[in-house]
């Protein structure tokens, strides 16, 4: 039974750990995508205005504080399970047809909740637009296809399809959005709409070239694919919960007459993700190199890649909070036209570069079978930011400024000091858990 992919990856023996040379379409995918969520903030807020485009800040961040929670830990197991299966040319069909059930259950279950709730969502969340509430569902929706999509091309190697998702996720929002203000429609459900559906097109596009076809296989038991999904589990909802946790905290604190305010924050925490954004797409280009050290079980030369991408992370974080506090309101004022004070922009940057600090580490805690300590360290920070954000003050964005800042410096004590319990135990990194860790990006774009 071969290996070879049905759009030429290379067999899973040229690198071992089944990630081949060429993920740079990934960081370009990242970049893409990045890229199209400031301009599609930009766009949405000519057409709309600040207060009318206030649903579409709410919808953005709820969408991925849900979607990359739940399903991410799917994708994260469906590539390590068929990366694994690769290298010993097993075909990874029965994985597939056993995860994607499970990929249903949580859609479904995530479901419900939201119809429930979605009186007060479309109440006090999207200013009594149905429309919106029903769009939050259909993103919710799909974007189980697309990180399973995604998940099929990174245990099968086949990186520049996982970039195509990735890229058209973006592309598709913007060029939707532009659409729509070019024809000149300020109807706030179709943006929704836009938001929703822009992910299936990637998924469409990568199906068509035959990039999630899978060979036939011995049959797949549960304990081959789900060994670590529950925490895995547990710590990518938190995790984006936390990342979202800021626009979604002003947002249910913000009174009715607050709109605008809103959306400024938005525009804020957008701005203050560009070295997130960065960090992702530098991290893709060292796919390659840390899958080898894992490949090889070489703890030495990880721990030597670890610290390279700790400096690296450092140096990104201390230019983001720098130029924040410098020319981040000149910024802002050029691309969104201002609205927020020098010291929201300074310390969104803070809290963004720690939450990336956290992350890092993070990632190296679950590369060493770490995982349940990813989940305690999250579910720390969630709880650190609900109690700062109540505790230190009564302003509204100076006291979710401070939690998101407190919360991702909790996350990271915790981690740092499951690192070095970690690396104090002599643990090796492995393939899979490499795989695992590399893939938890639970901030989406």
């Amino acid at each position: 039974m071969s290996s070879e992919s049905p759009t030429g990856a290379k067999p899973l023996g040229t690198v071992k750990a089944g990630i081949p040379e060429g993920t740079v379409p990934v960081g370009v995918g990242l970049l893409v995508a990045g890229i199209s969520s400031y301009a599609f903030f930009k766009i949405g807020q000519q057409a709309l205005g600040k207060e009318g485009f206030k649903p579409i800040v709410a919808l953005w961040f709820a969408t991925f504080a849900l979607a990359p929670g739940f399903f991410l830990p799917i994708e994260q197991e469906v590539g390590r399970a068929l990366a694994h299966r690769r290298e010993l040319g097993q075909g990874g069909r029965p994985v597939i047809r056993k995860v994607v059930p499970l990929a249903a259950i949580f859609a479904v279950v995530v479901s419900l909740i939201v119809l429930i709730g979605s009186p007060w969502i479309t109440r006090d969340f999207f200013e009594e637009n149905w429309v919106v509430t029903a769009s939050l569902l259909v993103a919710f929706l799909a974007y189980a296809p697309t990180h399973l999509a995604r998940g099929i091309c990174s245990g099968s190697g086949r990186f520049v399809d996982y970039g195509i998702v990735m890229g058209f996720d973006g592309a598709t929002r913007i060029i939707g959005c532009v659409a729509l203000w070019i024809v000149g429609i300020e109807v706030v459900g179709a943006y929704a709409m836009v938001v929703a559906a822009a992910p299936l097109l990637g998924v469409f596009i990568v199906l068509s070239r035959g990039a999630l076809r899978t060979d036939d296989g011995p049959p797949a038991s549960w304990s081959e694919i789900t060994p670590n999904l529950g925490w895995l589990l547990g710590g990518s909802v938190l995790a984006a919960a936390l990342v979202n946790a800021a626009p979604i905290g002003v947002d249910v604190l913000a009174d009715a007459n607050q709109a605008e305010a809103v959306t400024q924050f938005g525009n804020g925490v957008i701005l203050a993700r560009i070295p997130l954004f960065l960090f992702q797409a530098i991290q893709a280009s060292l796919l390659p190199r840390l899958a080898r050290l894992a490949a090889h079980g070489d703890l030495s030369e990880f721990r030597v890649a670890f610290r390279r991408l700790l400096y690296t992370v450092i140096g990104i974080g201390v230019l983001g909070v720098g130029g924040s506090a410098i020319i981040g309101p000149k910024v802002l004022e050029i691309v969104y036209e201002g609205g927020l004070e020098r010291r929201t922009l300074t310390l969104l940057a803070l809290g963004s570069a720690l939450y990336m600090l956290a992350l890092g580490t993070s990632q190296a805690v679950i590369a060493l079978h770490g995982h349940r300590w990813v989940t305690v360290g999250w579910g720390v920070a969630m709880v650190t930011f609900v109690l700062v954000t109540w505790l230190s003050s009564d302003e509204l964005f100076l006291r979710v400024e401070l939690g998101a800042a407190a919360s991702s410096g909790a996350a990271l004590v915790v981690f740092g000091f499951a690192l070095r319990a970690r690396l104090a135990s002599g643990d090796t990194p492995d393939t899979d858990s490499i795989i695992e860790a590399l893939s938890e990006r639970p901030l989406e774009c």
